[in-house]
């Protein structure tokens, strides 16, 4: 079921201050987007022909204030015409939510480091649907155990895409035709040598089409 949040909680940020990571990052949109492999690298070729019917924006473990001030603000500039936001937990407050649904609705789920406030709101698994692809959602399905959890999760719930975070690092996985993706973390990235990022995914009536997007 969908379950978009409809709270309306207000943060103000006038500074980026980030934890763990020794670089600045450059504040300016790429024209194609970074990526890590050159599998992406020709996923990310085929996106910028692609006419998108919709657009979603993936983000997860944003950690807001324990590991930043706020969002970053190149994560909006990426966002800034997406038509759904997935975030795969790990908020801490619901203000991201908040700060999120200025851009579009937001379906979200709690992780581990969501206190009683964020857990008691957000569910653990979540799902949408779009153009007949469904798209479902959970901050850990049992990453350190590889992919068998998730696996079982997709199968049993028809997921098309299952979006998941947890590790901080960024992955993009085809097995058959079902996509796992993980965005990373916008502000606290796995290692000292990663990038911050987010994912977007293309969707058309014939193909889901993803995007990790480093900054």
């Amino acid at each position: 079921m969908q379950q978009f949040s409809s709270k309306r909680l207000a943060i103000k940020c006038e500074h980026l201050y980030f934890t763990n990571i020794i670089s600045k990052a450059t504040w300016a949109l790429p024209a194609r987007a970074s990526v890590m492999t050159s599998e992406q690298a020709m996923i990310s070729h085929e996106m910028a022909n692609l006419k998108a019917s919709k657009t979603v924006g993936l983000i997860s473990d944003t950690h807001i204030p324990s590991r930043a001030r706020c969002i970053p603000q190149m994560v909006f500039k990426i966002f800034e015409n997406v038509d759904f936001i997935v975030h795969a937990g790990d908020l801490v407050r619901l203000a991201v939510i908040d700060e999120l649904e200025q851009l579009a609705p937001v379906l979200a789920v709690h992780g581990n480091m969501d206190g009683p406030e964020v857990s008691g709101a957000l569910p653990k698994l979540n799902n949408l649907k779009i153009s007949d692809w469904k798209i479902g959602v959970m901050h850990d399905p049992s990453t350190l155990f590889g992919m068998g959890k998730m696996r079982e999760i997709a199968k049993q719930n028809g997921f098309n895409v299952f979006v998941y975070g947890h590790t901080h690092h960024s992955s993009i996985k085809w097995e058959g035709k079902t996509l796992y993706i993980n965005p990373g973390s916008p502000t606290n990235p796995a290692s000292f040598v990663s990038k911050p990022s987010v994912g977007l995914l293309k969707i058309t009536k014939e193909a889901v089409t993803p995007e990790i997007i480093h900054f």
